[in-house]
């Protein structure tokens, strides 16, 4: 018997009865709607039963979630209230088995503030940064920093109220529109250089993405929208990088706690040097998403994927 006939038959019989949360209310609800249709899709097409429900209100869910049979949830929020870790509570409280990362790790990714702390305590190199709570801060601020830099709300994912600043004139403008979205903004100094991304499935790192998206960097534009975003698979990279990277992928996932699968994102100066940029627990899934994309590359069409991504819940978890 082949592995992937092994896993079909293991998570087939630990769980016949997915349900499929997604949609939700948070900014990326959009992208997370895109998402969702996609592992449906590639859960029956595995041979799951799905039960699906697109989350616009929290009674309405834990409703579904109390009336419905149900072996697992897999949760396909993006955002806050899904992956923040609050839906992971929710379902640890409520007794429900779920895909992916726990309360703790789901929270910390979610936080780029937080996860720079992790990430600087594991000596995982990443992009110097400053946080700012107020407009005062942020010019108080400007005359400091070196440019360029990227403008992030500390909480929202997909590139959302994110700018590039080029100068000190810029900066009040990129905080007020990250301000719109969270009450903690980040000021990470950019990295020149290339952008590449690592899919994980439990300790394994899919193949390196390298990215080159037509608008200068990954927006919410070139992520889900743009055509003419250039995704290099094969990376490009040497075998020995290539393998540095998803060691380094690894090792962040790894450093929060992260389960399941996620998706690391990265830059690589000029030297040669990759930080990392953030860790993500719920990764996108539309058509323009990256795990689709490398799952495809190792072998693993969307449905045999679903296998693997179920077969890393743990046991304590079912």
């Amino acid at each position: 018997m082949t592995g992937a006939a092994l896993i079909n038959t293991e998570t087939l019989a630990r769980f016949p009865r997915v349900g499929v949360v997604y949609g939700g209310q948070s900014a990326e609800r959009e992208v997370a709607l895109g998402s969702g249709r996609t592992v449906i899709r590639a859960l029956r097409e595995a041979g799951y039963q799905v039960a699906e429900h697109d989350v616009t209100g929290r009674p309405a869910l834990i409703n579904w979630l109390q009336t419905t049979e149900l072996d697992l949830v897999f949760p396909v929020l993006h955002g806050r209230g899904g992956e923040d870790g609050t839906l992971q509570g929710l379902l640890e409280w409520l007794g429900i088995p779920y895909v992916g990362s726990g309360v703790l790790a789901s929270a910390l990714a979610m936080d780029k503030l937080r996860s720079k702390w992790v990430f600087g305590a594991s000596q995982i190199a990443t992009p110097p940064f400053a946080v700012v709570r107020s407009a005062e801060e942020c010019t108080a601020l400007a005359s400091q920093l070196e440019y360029p830099v990227m403008v992030k709300p500390v909480h929202e994912g997909s590139s959302i109220g994110m700018s590039r600043v080029e100068d000190a004139s810029g900066l009040s403008d990129a905080c007020a529109v990250a301000f719109q979205f969270d009450t903690e903004v980040m000021i990470e100094q950019f990295v020149v250089g290339k952008e590449y991304t690592v899919a994980v499935i439990g300790d394994q790192a899919l193949p390196v993405i390298g990215l080159q998206p037509a608008s200068g960097f990954y927006d919410y534009n070139a992520k889900y929208i743009a055509n003419d975003t250039h995704y290099a698979l094969p990376s490009g990279l040497s075998g020995e990088m290539e393998a540095e990277v998803k060691a380094l992928s690894i090792k962040a996932f790894q450093a929060l706690g992260c389960q399941g699968w996620g998706r690391v994102d990265l830059m690589m100066d000029s030297a040669g040097q990759p930080f990392v940029l953030e860790v993500n627990t719920i990764p996108g899934m539309t058509d323009h998403s990256l795990v689709p994309k490398a799952s495809v590359a190792h072998g693993w069409p969307l449905p045999e994927l679903m296998h693997r991504i179920l077969s890393t819940v743990p046991e304590q978890r079912a």
